[in-house]
């Protein structure tokens, strides 16, 4: 038997008993009477693997998307999702066009849920795209710290011409990220004509995730922006006034 998967899965089990409750490192490894760094190498590699997710700095970890995505389970942020999904229902309702909630992982947009419209001819976008090239990640990525945003760009670098040709500098992307900050939603034209536009999800004065809409230009076009920003707007303000 392979020591090191035995491990891995007694983790998995022991932060999934509470999955809503994060484990520190420590804890984690007195539980399972493991060494620290043997503990601190397998998680890093789980985590690397959505299996395992850090939340916050030092408040341990939690289940990432890819245990519930096991067994398409929605539980993964289910006290956002929970909130969210009335609201999103609704805003679907009234402009039948698709809404989905997101969240920031490591620099990917990461669609924790959909709400489809009725039409014939859907918009549609991935589950994992880089945050740069959605609304809904430029958004996020610009109510982040100026630190964490610094972080961020050390780590991932700069978008690339095709995800966002007006930030492809260090001068540019910030003064993008500064318009977006600014005006608290950001709109992305892709080269497939499809919009998307998105909006903050604020929790404790910190960025949680997003609520995002996507439709095809001409329908964008008919509903007219400002219909269309001032309804998304006031849908994240009311999640935001729940969360």
């Amino acid at each position: 038997m392979i020591q090191v998967i035995h491990r891995a899965f007694d983790i998995l089990e022991f932060i999934g008993k509470e999955p809503d409750k994060p484990k520190v490192l420590g804890e984690i490894a007195q539980a399972l009477n493991l060494n620290p760094g043997t503990c601190a190498n397998i998680i890093k590699t789980m985590t690397s693997r959505k299996y395992v997710e850090k939340v916050d700095h030092q408040k341990g970890y939690v289940l990432g998307s890819a245990a519930y995505n096991l067994t398409g389970n929605e539980g993964y942020r289910k006290g956002l999702i929970d909130v969210s999904k009335p609201y999103m229902e609704q805003l679907t309702k009234e402009l039948n066009e698709n809404s989905e909630l997101s969240v920031l992982q490591n620099d990917l947009r990461l669609v924790l849920l959909r709400v489809k419209s009725d039409h014939d001819i859907q918009a549609r976008t991935a589950s994992e795209k880089r945050a740069y090239d959605t609304a809904a990640g430029r958004i996020m990525l610009a109510c982040l710290s100026e630190s964490e945003i610094e972080a961020f760009v050390h780590k991932y670098g700069l978008p690339k011409e095709e995800e966002w040709k007006e930030a492809k500098s260090l001068s540019t992307f910030f003064v993008e990220i500064s318009k977006i900050k600014t005006a608290q939603y950001a709109i992305q034209i892709s080269v497939n004509q499809i919009v998307g536009v998105a909006v903050p999800l604020i929790k404790n004065e910190k960025i949680i995730g997003c609520l995002g809409m996507y439709m095809p230009t001409y329908r964008y076009d008919d509903l007219g922006h400002d219909k269309i920003l001032k309804t998304i707007i006031a849908t994240g303000n009311a999640i935001n006034e729940k969360l």
